[in-house]
């Protein structure tokens, strides 16, 4: 049986500018457990970030070592001090994945 790998959906309240500066600030090289990211602009505004990692250890570790990092300074550029909560990420099953 293939080990389960961890996938989630999360909406975020930025738009495509600010998605872009974090994008510049991780740069293009794939994390090490990344299987895949995708990114697309709700109707109604924001982002949904549609994400599938090898487990969910390898998207912590992204989020901790890396992600943070470049996001927070760029939020605090806007809220200061007082940042908003992370948006709450769905899990989802991921059935099948073919890349």
């Amino acid at each position: 049986m293939e080990a389960q790998v961890y996938g989630f959906t999360q909406d975020v309240p930025i738009d495509v500018a600010l998605y872009r500066r974090i994008a510049d600030g991780l740069g293009r090289t794939t994390p090490p457990g990344m299987v895949s990211h995708v990114a697309i602009e709700l109707p109604e505004g924001g982002l949904r970030y549609i994400d599938v990692w090898e487990s969910e250890a390898d998207w912590d570790r992204f989020a901790e070592e890396r992600l943070h990092p470049v996001v927070h300074p760029l939020l605090q550029e806007i809220f200061g001090d007082n940042l908003p909560p992370e948006p709450e990420r769905k899990p989802v099953v991921v059935i099948d994945h073919w890349a």
